[in-house]
Protein backbone atom coordinates (compact mmCIF):
# COMPACT_ATOMS: atom_id res chain seq x y z
CA UNK A 1 0.00 0.00 0.00
CA UNK A 2 1.65 3.35 -1.29
CA UNK A 3 1.63 5.87 1.53
CA UNK A 4 -1.13 8.88 2.29
CA UNK A 5 0.33 12.09 1.71
CA UNK A 6 -1.75 15.11 2.56
CA UNK A 7 -1.15 18.84 2.26
CA UNK A 8 -2.81 20.34 5.36
CA UNK A 9 -3.63 24.36 6.23
CA UNK A 10 -4.01 25.39 9.32
CA UNK A 11 -6.47 28.14 9.28
CA UNK A 12 -6.62 30.35 12.77
CA UNK A 13 -9.60 32.01 13.51
CA UNK A 14 -8.33 35.03 16.01
CA UNK A 15 -10.50 36.70 18.21
CA UNK A 16 -10.09 40.27 20.49
CA UNK A 17 -13.09 39.46 22.73
CA UNK A 18 -13.54 38.89 26.20
CA UNK A 19 -16.53 37.67 26.71
CA UNK A 20 -19.13 38.60 29.74
CA UNK A 21 -18.48 36.12 32.07
CA UNK A 22 -21.69 35.22 34.12
CA UNK A 23 -22.07 31.78 33.58
CA UNK A 24 -24.69 32.35 30.81
CA UNK A 25 -25.85 32.44 27.09
CA UNK A 26 -22.40 30.24 26.68
CA UNK A 27 -24.20 28.94 23.72
CA UNK A 28 -26.67 31.57 21.75
CA UNK A 29 -29.89 32.00 23.59
CA UNK A 30 -33.13 30.58 21.85
CA UNK A 31 -37.05 31.25 22.33
CA UNK A 32 -39.77 33.88 21.60
CA UNK A 33 -40.41 37.25 21.39
CA UNK A 34 -43.68 38.91 20.09
CA UNK A 35 -41.97 42.07 18.17
CA UNK A 36 -42.51 40.90 14.86
CA UNK A 37 -45.91 39.36 14.55
CA UNK A 38 -47.62 42.35 17.45
CA UNK A 39 -45.57 44.95 17.97
CA UNK A 40 -46.16 46.58 21.09
CA UNK A 41 -49.58 45.33 21.74
CA UNK A 42 -48.50 41.74 23.09
CA UNK A 43 -51.35 40.68 25.64
CA UNK A 44 -50.72 38.34 28.50
CA UNK A 45 -53.04 36.01 27.10
CA UNK A 46 -50.80 36.28 23.95
CA UNK A 47 -47.62 35.55 26.05
CA UNK A 48 -49.15 32.59 27.49
CA UNK A 49 -49.94 31.03 24.47
CA UNK A 50 -46.70 31.49 23.06
CA UNK A 51 -45.12 29.70 26.28
CA UNK A 52 -47.32 26.92 25.78
CA UNK A 53 -46.67 26.45 21.85
CA UNK A 54 -43.29 26.20 22.64
CA UNK A 55 -44.37 23.29 24.51
CA UNK A 56 -46.69 21.76 22.57
CA UNK A 57 -45.01 22.12 19.17
CA UNK A 58 -41.63 20.57 20.36
CA UNK A 59 -39.73 23.54 20.02
CA UNK A 60 -38.39 23.99 23.70
CA UNK A 61 -37.18 20.55 23.44
CA UNK A 62 -34.83 21.72 20.83
CA UNK A 63 -33.53 24.26 23.03
CA UNK A 64 -36.35 27.11 21.98
CA UNK A 65 -36.55 28.30 26.26
CA UNK A 66 -37.01 31.59 26.40
CA UNK A 67 -40.27 33.65 26.90
CA UNK A 68 -39.30 37.43 26.17
CA UNK A 69 -41.23 40.06 27.11
CA UNK A 70 -40.87 43.48 24.53
CA UNK A 71 -41.71 46.73 24.28
CA UNK A 72 -46.11 47.67 25.48
CA UNK A 73 -45.91 45.56 29.30
CA UNK A 74 -44.72 48.74 30.86
CA UNK A 75 -46.53 51.34 32.94
CA UNK A 76 -45.85 54.68 32.23
CA UNK A 77 -45.24 55.78 35.63
CA UNK A 78 -43.55 54.58 38.75
CA UNK A 79 -44.97 53.84 42.15
CA UNK A 80 -44.35 55.95 44.81
CA UNK A 81 -41.40 54.54 45.87
CA UNK A 82 -39.96 54.06 42.60
CA UNK A 83 -40.46 51.19 41.79
CA UNK A 84 -41.06 50.03 38.02
CA UNK A 85 -44.88 49.01 37.43
CA UNK A 86 -46.80 47.47 34.37
CA UNK A 87 -49.72 47.92 32.44
CA UNK A 88 -52.71 46.37 34.25
CA UNK A 89 -54.67 46.28 31.07
CA UNK A 90 -52.07 44.79 28.78
CA UNK A 91 -50.70 42.14 31.80
CA UNK A 92 -53.73 42.12 34.33
CA UNK A 93 -52.56 39.06 36.39
CA UNK A 94 -49.14 41.20 37.03
CA UNK A 95 -45.29 40.48 35.78
CA UNK A 96 -44.99 37.75 38.53
CA UNK A 97 -47.78 35.94 38.46
CA UNK A 98 -46.76 35.54 34.21
CA UNK A 99 -43.50 34.81 34.92
CA UNK A 100 -44.42 31.71 37.73
CA UNK A 101 -46.47 30.52 34.85
CA UNK A 102 -43.55 30.55 32.44
CA UNK A 103 -41.83 28.90 34.93
CA UNK A 104 -43.85 26.19 35.60
CA UNK A 105 -43.73 24.91 32.05
CA UNK A 106 -39.80 24.60 32.48
CA UNK A 107 -39.32 27.29 30.42
CA UNK A 108 -36.87 30.52 31.33
CA UNK A 109 -38.37 34.17 31.39
CA UNK A 110 -37.26 37.27 29.78
CA UNK A 111 -37.75 40.97 30.54
CA UNK A 112 -37.71 44.10 28.33
CA UNK A 113 -36.62 47.89 28.98
CA UNK A 114 -34.62 50.53 27.77
CA UNK A 115 -31.41 52.30 28.43
CA UNK A 116 -33.02 55.85 28.01
CA UNK A 117 -35.33 58.30 29.77
CA UNK A 118 -38.20 56.30 28.20
CA UNK A 119 -38.98 52.92 25.78
CA UNK A 120 -39.28 52.15 22.58
CA UNK A 121 -42.59 51.85 20.71
CA UNK A 122 -44.26 51.54 17.66
CA UNK A 123 -46.22 54.96 17.40
CA UNK A 124 -43.53 57.47 17.11
CA UNK A 125 -42.63 58.12 20.15
CA UNK A 126 -45.21 58.89 22.00
CA UNK A 127 -46.32 55.86 23.99
CA UNK A 128 -43.56 57.37 27.00
CA UNK A 129 -43.38 53.55 28.26
CA UNK A 130 -41.06 53.18 31.38
CA UNK A 131 -37.22 52.95 30.67
CA UNK A 132 -34.49 52.22 33.45
CA UNK A 133 -32.30 55.41 32.49
CA UNK A 134 -31.15 56.68 35.90
CA UNK A 135 -33.25 53.53 38.19
CA UNK A 136 -30.53 50.87 36.57
CA UNK A 137 -29.99 49.50 40.44
CA UNK A 138 -34.18 49.79 41.51
CA UNK A 139 -35.27 48.10 38.68
CA UNK A 140 -32.60 45.61 38.15
CA UNK A 141 -33.20 44.51 41.53
CA UNK A 142 -36.94 44.87 40.43
CA UNK A 143 -36.65 42.52 37.21
CA UNK A 144 -34.69 39.91 39.26
CA UNK A 145 -37.03 39.46 42.28
CA UNK A 146 -39.80 39.37 39.16
CA UNK A 147 -38.06 35.99 38.04
CA UNK A 148 -35.85 37.51 34.88
CA UNK A 149 -33.55 35.01 33.04
CA UNK A 150 -32.68 37.39 30.39
CA UNK A 151 -33.00 40.64 29.80
CA UNK A 152 -33.53 42.75 26.55
CA UNK A 153 -32.15 46.18 26.76
CA UNK A 154 -33.26 49.00 24.55
CA UNK A 155 -32.41 52.40 23.01
CA UNK A 156 -34.59 55.02 22.47
CA UNK A 157 -34.98 58.24 24.19
CA UNK A 158 -31.11 58.06 25.29
CA UNK A 159 -30.25 60.80 24.64
CA UNK A 160 -32.90 63.39 25.95
CA UNK A 161 -36.73 63.04 26.80
CA UNK A 162 -37.59 64.44 23.39
CA UNK A 163 -35.28 62.79 21.21
CA UNK A 164 -37.31 59.40 20.50
CA UNK A 165 -34.31 57.45 18.20
CA UNK A 166 -30.74 58.39 17.45
CA UNK A 167 -28.57 57.00 14.80
CA UNK A 168 -25.69 59.31 15.35
CA UNK A 169 -26.02 60.23 18.78
CA UNK A 170 -23.97 63.38 20.55
CA UNK A 171 -23.07 61.17 23.37
CA UNK A 172 -21.18 57.64 24.22
CA UNK A 173 -23.89 54.88 24.54
CA UNK A 174 -22.08 52.39 26.21
CA UNK A 175 -22.08 53.79 29.76
CA UNK A 176 -26.03 53.34 29.82
CA UNK A 177 -25.37 49.54 29.34
CA UNK A 178 -22.02 49.15 31.18
CA UNK A 179 -24.29 50.88 34.72
CA UNK A 180 -26.86 48.08 34.14
CA UNK A 181 -24.64 44.97 33.40
CA UNK A 182 -23.33 46.10 36.98
CA UNK A 183 -26.64 46.99 38.22
CA UNK A 184 -27.62 43.05 37.12
CA UNK A 185 -24.58 41.20 38.30
CA UNK A 186 -25.05 43.02 41.95
CA UNK A 187 -28.01 41.13 41.94
CA UNK A 188 -26.45 37.68 41.75
CA UNK A 189 -29.05 36.33 39.66
CA UNK A 190 -28.26 34.48 36.11
CA UNK A 191 -29.89 36.71 33.87
CA UNK A 192 -28.66 37.44 30.05
CA UNK A 193 -27.81 40.91 28.80
CA UNK A 194 -29.25 41.41 25.47
CA UNK A 195 -28.45 44.55 24.42
CA UNK A 196 -30.38 46.61 21.77
CA UNK A 197 -28.26 49.48 20.67
CA UNK A 198 -29.34 48.59 17.13
CA UNK A 199 -25.28 48.86 15.71
CA UNK A 200 -24.81 52.50 16.76
CA UNK A 201 -21.31 53.29 17.50
CA UNK A 202 -19.76 49.81 16.25
CA UNK A 203 -20.70 47.79 19.95
CA UNK A 204 -18.63 44.74 18.66
CA UNK A 205 -15.69 46.80 19.31
CA UNK A 206 -16.10 48.69 22.35
CA UNK A 207 -16.27 45.25 23.00
CA UNK A 208 -19.44 44.64 23.50
CA UNK A 209 -18.64 41.10 24.37
CA UNK A 210 -16.99 42.55 27.89
CA UNK A 211 -20.83 44.16 28.41
CA UNK A 212 -23.34 41.91 26.95
CA UNK A 213 -24.18 38.29 26.42
CA UNK A 214 -24.99 39.50 22.77
CA UNK A 215 -25.18 42.82 21.01
CA UNK A 216 -27.85 44.12 17.92
CA UNK A 217 -25.68 44.98 15.32
CA UNK A 218 -28.03 46.71 13.55
CA UNK A 219 -30.82 48.60 12.71
CA UNK A 220 -34.26 46.21 13.22
CA UNK A 221 -34.75 43.33 10.53
CA UNK A 222 -38.62 44.51 10.20
CA UNK A 223 -41.25 44.71 10.55
CA UNK A 224 -42.44 44.42 7.46
CA UNK A 225 -39.46 41.19 6.65
CA UNK A 226 -37.80 41.88 3.16
CA UNK A 227 -35.21 40.76 1.60
CA UNK A 228 -33.52 43.88 1.17
CA UNK A 229 -33.65 44.15 5.15
CA UNK A 230 -31.41 41.18 5.34
CA UNK A 231 -28.97 41.98 2.93
CA UNK A 232 -28.26 44.75 5.13
CA UNK A 233 -27.59 43.15 8.00
CA UNK A 234 -25.89 40.18 6.13
CA UNK A 235 -23.03 43.50 4.84
CA UNK A 236 -22.79 44.69 8.20
CA UNK A 237 -21.70 41.55 9.67
CA UNK A 238 -18.82 41.01 7.46
CA UNK A 239 -16.17 42.67 8.99
CA UNK A 240 -16.99 41.88 12.95
CA UNK A 241 -17.57 38.45 12.54
CA UNK A 242 -14.85 37.70 15.02
CA UNK A 243 -15.65 39.57 18.35
CA UNK A 244 -18.66 36.89 18.50
CA UNK A 245 -17.82 33.57 20.89
CA UNK A 246 -19.07 31.57 23.89
CA UNK A 247 -20.90 34.26 26.11
CA UNK A 248 -20.69 36.71 23.57
CA UNK A 249 -22.76 36.81 20.32
CA UNK A 250 -23.51 38.95 17.50
CA UNK A 251 -27.36 39.61 17.42
CA UNK A 252 -28.51 39.92 13.66
CA UNK A 253 -32.26 39.99 15.55
CA UNK A 254 -34.98 38.41 16.13
CA UNK A 255 -36.47 35.73 13.52
CA UNK A 256 -38.71 36.56 10.36
CA UNK A 257 -39.61 32.78 9.86
CA UNK A 258 -43.33 32.41 9.88
CA UNK A 259 -43.95 35.70 8.74
CA UNK A 260 -44.97 37.74 5.45
CA UNK A 261 -42.74 39.11 2.98
CA UNK A 262 -40.06 36.51 2.60
CA UNK A 263 -40.60 33.67 0.15
CA UNK A 264 -39.92 29.84 1.59
CA UNK A 265 -36.39 29.70 0.57
CA UNK A 266 -35.74 33.08 1.67
CA UNK A 267 -36.48 32.01 5.05
CA UNK A 268 -34.73 29.33 4.83
CA UNK A 269 -31.50 31.08 4.23
CA UNK A 270 -32.73 33.66 6.78
CA UNK A 271 -32.79 30.70 9.47
CA UNK A 272 -29.31 28.90 8.34
CA UNK A 273 -27.17 32.35 7.84
CA UNK A 274 -28.61 33.05 11.30
CA UNK A 275 -27.59 29.74 12.66
CA UNK A 276 -24.36 29.21 11.12
CA UNK A 277 -23.47 33.30 12.35
CA UNK A 278 -24.23 32.24 15.98
CA UNK A 279 -26.79 35.08 16.56
CA UNK A 280 -29.41 34.35 19.23
CA UNK A 281 -32.41 32.05 17.63
CA UNK A 282 -35.54 34.35 18.97
CA UNK A 283 -38.45 33.19 16.99
CA UNK A 284 -40.96 36.21 16.70
CA UNK A 285 -44.00 34.92 14.38
CA UNK A 286 -47.72 34.23 16.11
CA UNK A 287 -47.06 30.08 16.76
CA UNK A 288 -50.11 29.46 17.55
CA UNK A 289 -50.66 28.43 14.09
CA UNK A 290 -47.63 28.16 12.44
CA UNK A 291 -47.58 26.63 9.04
CA UNK A 292 -45.65 23.51 8.23
CA UNK A 293 -43.60 25.13 6.73
CA UNK A 294 -42.17 27.45 9.18
CA UNK A 295 -41.71 24.72 11.69
CA UNK A 296 -39.67 22.17 9.18
CA UNK A 297 -37.64 25.62 9.03
CA UNK A 298 -37.51 26.12 12.78
CA UNK A 299 -37.10 22.61 13.98
CA UNK A 300 -34.50 21.57 11.27
CA UNK A 301 -32.11 19.94 13.90
CA UNK A 302 -28.98 20.09 11.53
CA UNK A 303 -29.21 23.47 11.24
CA UNK A 304 -30.23 24.31 14.56
CA UNK A 305 -26.79 22.28 15.81
CA UNK A 306 -24.21 24.58 14.14
CA UNK A 307 -25.83 27.96 16.17
CA UNK A 308 -25.21 25.61 19.39
CA UNK A 309 -22.04 24.49 18.31
CA UNK A 310 -20.02 24.15 21.42
CA UNK A 311 -16.88 25.95 19.56
CA UNK A 312 -19.39 28.92 18.93
CA UNK A 313 -17.13 30.48 16.26
CA UNK A 314 -19.32 32.35 13.57
CA UNK A 315 -19.20 31.71 10.06
CA UNK A 316 -16.64 34.38 7.80
CA UNK A 317 -17.02 35.83 5.32
CA UNK A 318 -15.14 33.82 2.45
CA UNK A 319 -15.86 35.18 -1.21
CA UNK A 320 -18.74 37.45 -2.94
CA UNK A 321 -19.47 36.83 -6.50
CA UNK A 322 -21.32 39.90 -7.10
CA UNK A 323 -25.13 39.80 -7.91
CA UNK A 324 -24.45 35.66 -8.31
CA UNK A 325 -23.42 34.34 -4.76
CA UNK A 326 -21.82 34.85 -1.74
CA UNK A 327 -19.78 31.88 0.11
CA UNK A 328 -19.07 31.97 4.20
CA UNK A 329 -17.32 29.17 6.22
CA UNK A 330 -16.28 28.42 9.84
CA UNK A 331 -15.53 25.59 12.07
CA UNK A 332 -17.02 23.12 14.19
CA UNK A 333 -15.90 21.69 16.90
CA UNK A 334 -15.53 18.23 15.70
CA UNK A 335 -12.81 19.45 13.21
CA UNK A 336 -15.10 19.89 10.36
CA UNK A 337 -16.06 23.13 8.03
CA UNK A 338 -19.71 24.89 7.80
CA UNK A 339 -20.27 26.44 4.33
CA UNK A 340 -23.03 28.83 3.51
CA UNK A 341 -23.45 29.35 0.08
CA UNK A 342 -26.20 32.23 -0.80
CA UNK A 343 -27.47 32.70 -4.09
CA UNK A 344 -28.34 36.71 -4.16
CA UNK A 345 -30.73 36.06 -7.74
CA UNK A 346 -33.74 35.88 -7.58
CA UNK A 347 -34.18 33.07 -9.79
CA UNK A 348 -33.89 29.03 -9.55
CA UNK A 349 -30.82 28.52 -11.44
CA UNK A 350 -27.47 26.02 -11.27
CA UNK A 351 -25.30 27.40 -8.64
CA UNK A 352 -21.66 26.07 -8.65
CA UNK A 353 -19.69 26.44 -5.14
CA UNK A 354 -15.42 26.44 -5.71
CA UNK A 355 -14.40 24.84 -2.37
CA UNK A 356 -10.92 26.51 -2.79
CA UNK A 357 -13.48 29.32 -2.01
CA UNK A 358 -12.96 27.82 1.61
CA UNK A 359 -9.66 26.57 1.57
CA UNK A 360 -10.45 22.98 0.19
CA UNK A 361 -9.58 20.94 -2.87
CA UNK A 362 -11.68 18.22 -1.99
CA UNK A 363 -14.00 17.01 1.15
CA UNK A 364 -16.68 14.85 2.16
CA UNK A 365 -19.84 16.49 2.08
CA UNK A 366 -23.46 16.42 4.07
CA UNK A 367 -26.41 18.85 3.22
CA UNK A 368 -27.36 20.49 6.52
CA UNK A 369 -30.77 21.74 5.05
CA UNK A 370 -31.81 18.15 3.67
CA UNK A 371 -29.28 15.81 5.54
CA UNK A 372 -28.15 14.18 2.46
CA UNK A 373 -24.66 13.07 2.70
CA UNK A 374 -23.53 14.08 -0.79
CA UNK A 375 -19.89 11.83 -0.70
CA UNK A 376 -16.61 13.59 -1.81
CA UNK A 377 -16.77 16.58 -3.35
CA UNK A 378 -13.46 17.53 -5.83
CA UNK A 379 -13.14 20.79 -6.73
CA UNK A 380 -16.94 22.07 -6.87
CA UNK A 381 -20.27 21.18 -6.19
CA UNK A 382 -23.43 22.26 -8.30
CA UNK A 383 -26.79 22.34 -7.46
CA UNK A 384 -30.01 23.71 -8.38
CA UNK A 385 -30.81 26.25 -5.74
CA UNK A 386 -33.94 28.59 -5.36
CA UNK A 387 -33.92 32.50 -6.09
CA UNK A 388 -32.79 33.71 -2.78
CA UNK A 389 -32.19 30.47 -1.84
CA UNK A 390 -29.20 28.46 -0.18
CA UNK A 391 -26.36 25.74 0.31
CA UNK A 392 -25.32 24.43 3.74
CA UNK A 393 -22.76 21.79 3.24
CA UNK A 394 -21.11 20.35 6.78
CA UNK A 395 -17.64 19.30 4.97
CA UNK A 396 -14.89 16.67 6.83
CA UNK A 397 -12.06 15.56 5.77
CA UNK A 398 -10.68 18.56 3.71
CA UNK A 399 -7.66 18.54 1.68
CA UNK A 400 -6.51 21.87 1.89
CA UNK A 401 -5.44 23.95 -1.15
CA UNK A 402 -1.84 25.27 -1.04
CA UNK A 403 -1.44 28.83 0.00
CA UNK A 404 -1.74 31.50 -3.17
CA UNK A 405 1.43 33.23 -4.26
CA UNK A 406 0.77 37.17 -4.76
CA UNK A 407 2.40 40.12 -6.14
CA UNK A 408 1.84 43.45 -3.81
CA UNK A 409 0.96 46.78 -5.64
CA UNK A 410 0.51 50.08 -3.09
CA UNK A 411 -2.63 52.21 -4.37
CA UNK A 412 -0.66 55.20 -3.69
CA UNK A 413 2.20 54.37 -5.45
CA UNK A 414 3.35 57.20 -7.55
CA UNK A 415 3.62 54.91 -10.60
CA UNK A 416 -0.07 54.53 -10.41
CA UNK A 417 -2.63 57.66 -12.46
CA UNK A 418 -4.77 59.11 -10.41
CA UNK A 419 -7.51 61.35 -12.45
CA UNK A 420 -11.14 63.17 -11.70
CA UNK A 421 -10.45 64.11 -7.67
CA UNK A 422 -9.04 60.81 -6.52
CA UNK A 423 -6.60 61.42 -3.98
CA UNK A 424 -3.94 59.98 -0.96
CA UNK A 425 -5.29 59.36 2.42
CA UNK A 426 -2.97 58.81 4.80
CA UNK A 427 -4.50 56.43 7.28
CA UNK A 428 -1.40 55.68 9.72
CA UNK A 429 2.04 55.61 9.48
CA UNK A 430 1.80 52.36 7.71
CA UNK A 431 -1.13 53.10 5.52
CA UNK A 432 -1.78 55.49 3.05
CA UNK A 433 -5.38 54.88 0.40
CA UNK A 434 -6.65 56.53 -2.26
CA UNK A 435 -9.86 57.54 -2.17
CA UNK A 436 -12.32 60.15 -3.88
CA UNK A 437 -12.70 56.87 -6.14
CA UNK A 438 -16.13 57.43 -8.44
CA UNK A 439 -18.03 59.98 -9.55
CA UNK A 440 -15.37 61.37 -11.75
CA UNK A 441 -12.42 59.83 -9.67
CA UNK A 442 -10.38 57.05 -11.35
CA UNK A 443 -7.46 55.04 -9.97
CA UNK A 444 -5.18 53.24 -12.41
CA UNK A 445 -2.70 50.74 -11.14
CA UNK A 446 0.48 50.59 -13.74
CA UNK A 447 2.57 47.95 -14.45
CA UNK A 448 1.08 44.82 -12.82
CA UNK A 449 2.37 41.41 -13.71
CA UNK A 450 0.43 39.32 -15.91
CA UNK A 451 2.44 36.42 -15.19
CA UNK A 452 4.07 34.21 -18.16
CA UNK A 453 0.88 33.86 -19.73
CA UNK A 454 -1.43 36.37 -18.78
CA UNK A 455 -5.50 35.42 -18.96
CA UNK A 456 -7.47 35.39 -15.86
CA UNK A 457 -5.98 36.63 -12.11
CA UNK A 458 -7.67 36.73 -9.19
CA UNK A 459 -7.01 39.96 -7.64
CA UNK A 460 -6.86 40.23 -3.56
CA UNK A 461 -8.06 43.48 -2.61
CA UNK A 462 -7.67 45.80 0.87
CA UNK A 463 -9.80 48.42 1.33
CA UNK A 464 -11.60 50.69 3.52
CA UNK A 465 -15.49 51.33 2.89
CA UNK A 466 -17.00 53.42 6.42
CA UNK A 467 -20.41 54.00 4.35
CA UNK A 468 -22.45 52.29 6.68
CA UNK A 469 -26.49 52.98 6.78
CA UNK A 470 -29.49 52.33 9.23
CA UNK A 471 -31.93 51.91 6.73
CA UNK A 472 -31.62 50.35 2.98
CA UNK A 473 -30.56 51.69 0.06
CA UNK A 474 -29.35 51.03 -3.19
CA UNK A 475 -26.35 49.32 -1.66
CA UNK A 476 -26.71 48.81 2.01
CA UNK A 477 -23.93 48.83 4.24
CA UNK A 478 -21.53 48.40 0.68
CA UNK A 479 -20.19 50.17 -2.26
CA UNK A 480 -19.63 49.37 -5.64
CA UNK A 481 -16.49 49.54 -7.54
CA UNK A 482 -15.92 48.94 -11.56
CA UNK A 483 -12.62 47.30 -12.58
CA UNK A 484 -11.04 46.80 -15.89
CA UNK A 485 -7.77 45.55 -17.17
CA UNK A 486 -6.31 47.10 -19.78
CA UNK A 487 -9.34 49.09 -21.03
CA UNK A 488 -11.28 46.05 -21.55
CA UNK A 489 -14.95 46.01 -20.17
CA UNK A 490 -15.56 46.95 -16.49
CA UNK A 491 -16.84 44.62 -13.61
CA UNK A 492 -18.77 45.30 -11.33
CA UNK A 493 -17.43 44.37 -7.78
CA UNK A 494 -19.82 45.00 -4.43
CA UNK A 495 -17.70 45.66 -1.52
CA UNK A 496 -19.10 44.85 2.09
CA UNK A 497 -18.12 48.11 5.17
CA UNK A 498 -14.75 47.49 6.75
CA UNK A 499 -15.80 48.70 9.97
CA UNK A 500 -18.60 51.79 10.97
CA UNK A 501 -14.99 54.00 10.38
CA UNK A 502 -12.82 55.14 7.62
CA UNK A 503 -9.43 53.86 9.12
CA UNK A 504 -10.33 50.23 9.31
CA UNK A 505 -8.95 47.72 6.50
CA UNK A 506 -10.80 44.67 5.67
CA UNK A 507 -8.43 42.51 3.90
CA UNK A 508 -8.60 39.89 1.24
CA UNK A 509 -11.72 40.52 -0.86
CA UNK A 510 -11.11 38.18 -3.74
CA UNK A 511 -12.14 39.23 -7.37
CA UNK A 512 -11.44 37.31 -10.66
CA UNK A 513 -10.38 39.30 -13.63
CA UNK A 514 -9.99 38.44 -17.45
CA UNK A 515 -7.82 40.21 -20.23
CA UNK A 516 -4.14 40.39 -18.80
CA UNK A 517 -1.27 40.14 -21.07
CA UNK A 518 1.82 38.42 -19.84
CA UNK A 519 4.44 40.66 -18.82
CA UNK A 520 4.60 43.58 -16.74
CA UNK A 521 2.52 46.23 -18.53
CA UNK A 522 -0.92 45.21 -17.27
CA UNK A 523 -3.17 48.33 -16.03
CA UNK A 524 -6.25 47.70 -13.70
CA UNK A 525 -8.26 50.57 -13.47
CA UNK A 526 -10.93 51.15 -10.41
CA UNK A 527 -14.05 53.33 -11.00
CA UNK A 528 -17.40 54.10 -10.71
CA UNK A 529 -19.98 56.43 -13.19
CA UNK A 530 -22.28 57.21 -10.46
CA UNK A 531 -21.36 56.89 -6.83
CA UNK A 532 -17.46 56.64 -4.78
CA UNK A 533 -16.01 53.23 -4.30
CA UNK A 534 -14.42 52.32 -1.59
CA UNK A 535 -10.94 53.68 -0.47
CA UNK A 536 -8.09 51.23 -1.48
CA UNK A 537 -5.21 50.22 0.08
CA UNK A 538 -3.08 47.51 -2.24
CA UNK A 539 -4.92 45.50 -5.12
CA UNK A 540 -3.20 42.03 -4.72
CA UNK A 541 -1.98 39.77 -7.56
CA UNK A 542 -2.62 36.39 -7.69
CA UNK A 543 -0.20 34.82 -9.72
CA UNK A 544 -1.50 31.09 -9.88
CA UNK A 545 1.61 29.34 -9.50
CA UNK A 546 1.31 25.61 -10.20
CA UNK A 547 0.74 23.15 -7.82
CA UNK A 548 -0.01 19.60 -6.86
CA UNK A 549 -1.65 18.09 -4.35
CA UNK A 550 -1.83 14.24 -4.16
CA UNK A 551 -4.06 11.88 -2.54
CA UNK A 552 -2.49 8.16 -2.58
CA UNK A 553 -5.08 5.58 -0.98
CA UNK A 554 -5.76 1.98 -1.47
CA UNK A 555 -4.53 1.63 -4.54
CA UNK A 556 -5.30 5.01 -6.67
CA UNK A 557 -3.35 8.31 -6.95
CA UNK A 558 -5.43 11.24 -7.01
CA UNK A 559 -4.61 14.42 -8.33
CA UNK A 560 -6.05 18.00 -7.64
CA UNK A 561 -3.39 20.77 -9.09
CA UNK A 562 -3.20 23.58 -11.88
CA UNK A 563 -0.20 24.45 -14.77
CA UNK A 564 2.64 22.72 -15.78
CA UNK A 565 3.02 20.99 -11.99
CA UNK A 566 -0.03 18.98 -13.33
CA UNK A 567 0.85 18.36 -16.41
CA UNK A 568 4.38 16.91 -15.35
CA UNK A 569 2.45 15.14 -12.31
CA UNK A 570 0.42 12.90 -14.88
CA UNK A 571 3.03 12.10 -17.05
CA UNK A 572 5.33 10.58 -14.21
CA UNK A 573 2.33 8.31 -12.89
CA UNK A 574 1.37 7.86 -16.38
CA UNK A 575 4.76 6.64 -16.59
CA UNK A 576 4.57 4.90 -13.34
CA UNK A 577 1.68 3.06 -14.29
CA UNK A 578 3.26 1.34 -17.04
CA UNK A 579 6.12 0.51 -15.21
CA UNK A 580 4.84 -1.08 -11.97
CA UNK A 581 6.77 -2.09 -8.74
CA UNK A 582 6.25 -5.73 -7.74
CA UNK A 583 3.76 -5.26 -4.87
CA UNK A 584 1.61 -2.42 -6.56
CA UNK A 585 -0.37 -2.10 -10.05
CA UNK A 586 -2.04 1.22 -10.47
CA UNK A 587 -5.18 1.24 -12.99
CA UNK A 588 -5.15 4.75 -14.74
CA UNK A 589 -8.20 6.58 -15.08
CA UNK A 590 -8.60 10.23 -16.42
CA UNK A 591 -11.19 12.17 -14.92
CA UNK A 592 -13.27 15.01 -17.30
CA UNK A 593 -12.04 18.05 -15.59
CA UNK A 594 -8.68 19.13 -16.85
CA UNK A 595 -7.39 19.74 -13.44
CA UNK A 596 -7.98 16.77 -11.68
CA UNK A 597 -7.29 13.17 -12.55
CA UNK A 598 -6.80 9.27 -10.61
CA UNK A 599 -5.23 6.78 -11.32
Amino acid sequence: MAPYWSCLLALVFASTSSALNNGVAVKPPMGWNPYNAFLCTTTETQYKAAAQSLISLGLSTLGYNYVNLDCGWQGKARNSSGGFTWDTTTIPSGIPTLSTFVHNLGLKFGMYSDGGFFACDFVGGTAKYLGSLGFETSDANTFAGWGADYLKYDNCYAVSQTDFVNFNPPIQIQPHYTTMRDALAATRRPIVFSICEWGVQDPARWPASAVGNSWRISNDIGPPASWANLLRIINQLVPITQFAGPGAWNDLDMLEVGNSGLTAAEQQTHFAFWAAAKSPLIISTDLTNPSSQTLNILKNPRIIALNQDSLGKSIAFKRRYTNDHDVWAGPLADGSTVAVIINWQSASRSLTFNLADVGFSSATATDLISGTSLGKLTTSYTSTVAGHGSVVLKLTGGVATPPPSFTFYSAAASSNSLAGGAATRVVSSSVTVVGFIGNGGILTINGVDGGTSGGTKTLSMDYINGDFVFTNTDCSNCRNAFISVNGGTAVQVQFPISAQSWDILLSGYLVTLSGFRAGKTNTIQISNPNAFAPDFYRPVVWLHVPYINLEIAFGHIHIVGSGGALHIAVNLIELLSRHPSDDEILPTVFSADPGVHSF
